[in-house]
């Protein structure tokens, strides 16, 4: 079945378009003043690095005597970028206004844009230290993101925090997106003082995760992020790797933090809410790290109000009790918390388990069938439908016979053509339907109107990297490009983000297969600022049948018992 998918978010749409304009304006942050004299903070400390180069870095201390932990949060984004007092109160860093919030975020005026308010954390008994990375704000030199130099400034400043007088001599690090990013390949290098990480929801692969998913170029929210950081000076500007470096190649895997390597214990925000970013790296993170205790907090809301609202801040108390202070009376955290939703903004359960995904998971395929259906079994009868790249998709739905949760990544393999173009960018979604409705769910950026999941790939990159592929979840190599000939029939193999998603019996999942962003860049109704750059304006067609058996494959949960 073609449809125009970009159209029927009409319900709610003028509703939502208000309350992001209400947002803007009076954005939903609280803030409070520490009470006087009950932080000692210290301003521009000089830190050496090996090299010479200084870092200056802020220390909140908690007034008093004793030693205490550290947390280290390590970013271009400004250690001095405070809310800044003016006639009328005070005025937010932008972030807040460009980005929509789910909820209050209640923090301290000396809070920085993602990371921990140090009123909060020195009121706990620990120290934080604000870190401008290498080429930022007052720091010296020239940084390098996303490298193991910036690693190494990291653990520079780590091991000189844990010789302080002040310090107990362990250190944690915790933090938002680059704030949890910057926390990984420091980890590999296994500083001493170092002795637990708290990344919450940090991409670890820069071209898989962010510039080039799928090899389908990134070219909205890296341009916020570019303009967010026009004062840092640095060696790379991403957007022009993006141009010069479509294929991975060794610029990108240098990136790529060894996960394995990773031993101190770690708790990681695995969230469902931020697919085109996050949420897949900070998966791979917790799947792959050599930690013995390691720990996912899952979620579907926007990062920024759960990081700083309970019962994730409770979490992360827990966590640094035990592995800074040495607390064994506090219990260990479980190994991932699982929080399924059936919408945006219902709650069906929140539980424990000990792994992800999931040991019991039941991997079923979902086949592409006539009259835009989705069959349980392989169809014989081909078929195929064609559409037009520039505003049309191929929708193909399944409706649930009993109640079922999907928890898990998802994937497709679909048999593609085109009669016109001789590549084909293809970006396809998992939707909930419900009598007849689109049920959104929270999305990256704070768009409030998402889909189940969503994924991306650009049909002549479509060699699997076998080294990396499951059985669940494929992973494509994007080394070499293979251009499509004239009606030349090919396999996709499509990954999907993770999700854990309720459905009542008579609710439906949708296929939709399209070559084009799935919505509107317009910061008031779409996904501002996500848009991903597709090539070429033609034809393309899905093929199913017997012998091009286009499917999806879903993971079923089965009920206790079951």
């Amino acid at each position: 079945m073609t449809v125009i998918p970009f159209r029927y978010f009409g319900d709610g749409s003028i509703s939502y378009a208000l309350g992001r304009i209400y947002g803007m304006l009076w954005p939903a942050v609280t803030l409070s003043e520490p009470a006087p004299g009950s932080i000692i903070v210290e301003r521009n400390v000089v830190v050496p690095m090996r090299d010479s180069i200084s870092l200056r870095v802020n220390v909140f201390r908690p007034a008093g005597d004793g030693l205490f932990p550290i947390l280290v949060s390590a970013h271009p984004y400004g250690k001095d970028n405070f809310p800044a007092r003016g006639l009328f109160g005070y005025h937010l860093p932008v972030q807040y206004r460009a980005l929509r919030q789910t909820g209050t975020v209640p923090i301290s005026t000396l809070t920085t844009w993602e990371a921990p308010d140090p009123v909060w954390w020195c009121e706990r008994g620990y120290t934080l230290i604000n870190v401008d990375l290498r080429g930022a704000g007052t720091s010296e030199g020239i940084g390098s993101v996303f490298t193991v130099k910036e690693g190494e400034d990291v653990y520079d400043v780590i091991e000189w925090a844990a010789k302080q007088p002040w310090s107990n001599g362990s250190v944690g690090m915790i933090g938002v997106s680059y704030l949890a990013i910057s926390q990984y390949h420091v980890a590999t290098l296994h500083p001493p003082g170092l002795k637990a990480i708290c990344p919450w929801e940090g991409f670890t692969d820069a071209y898989s995760d962010l510039c080039m998913p799928g090899g389908v170029r990134e070219n909205g929210f890296i341009k916020l992020w570019k303009a967010g950081i026009k004062n840092v000076r640095l060696t790379d500007d991403m957007i022009d790797q993006q141009s010069k470096r479509p294929l991975r190649d060794d610029y990108w895997e240098s990136l790529v933090p060894d996960l394995s390597k990773i031993e101190v214990p770690m708790l990681a925000c695995t969230s469902f809410s931020d697919n085109n970013l996050h949420s897949r790296g900070t998966w791979r993170a917790f799947m792959h790290a050599g930690s013995k205790q390691k720990h996912a907090y899952t979620h579907r809301s926007g990062k920024w109000a759960v990081f700083y609202n309970e019962p994730a801040l409770s979490a992360q108390l827990s966590f640094f009790e035990r592995y800074l202070k040495g607390r064994t009376d506090v219990p260990l955290l479980p190994r991932v918390r699982l929080e399924v939703r059936a919408s945006q903004t219902e709650i069906v359960d929140v539980r424990d388990e000990n792994e992800y995904p999931l040991a019991r998971t039941k991997w079923t395929p979902l086949y592409l069938s006539e009259d835009g259906k989705l069959a349980d079994a392989k169809v014989n009868s081909d078929g195929s439908e064609t559409f037009h790249t520039r505003n049309q998709c191929a929708a193909f739905t399944w409706t649930f016979h009993d109640d079922t949760e999907l928890t898990g990544p998802m994937s497709a393999h679909l048999w593609v053509s085109s009669p016109d173009l001789d590549d084909l960018d293809l970006i396809i979604g998992i939707e909930k339907w419900s009598d007849g409705k689109f049920i959104p769910f929270e999305g990256s950026y704070g768009f409030g109107r998402d889909r189940v999941t969503t994924g991306w790939q650009r049909a002549s990159l479509r060699s699997l990297d076998e080294t990396k592929s499951t059985d669940y979840l494929p992973v494509t190599a994007c080394t070499k490009s293979e251009k499509l000939q004239k009606d030349q029939v090919v396999e996709v193999p499509i990954a999907m983000g993770h999700s854990a998603t309720a459905f009542k019996a008579g609710e439906s999942i949708r296929l939709i297969i399209a070559c084009r962003w799935l919505t509107s860049t317009s910061p008031f109704t779409g996904n501002f600022p996500a848009y991903y750059v597709t090539e070429g304006q033609g034809h393309c067609t899905v093929h199913w049948g017997k012998e091009y058996p286009s499917s999806i494959l879903v993971p079923v949960i089965p009920k206790s018992g079951a």
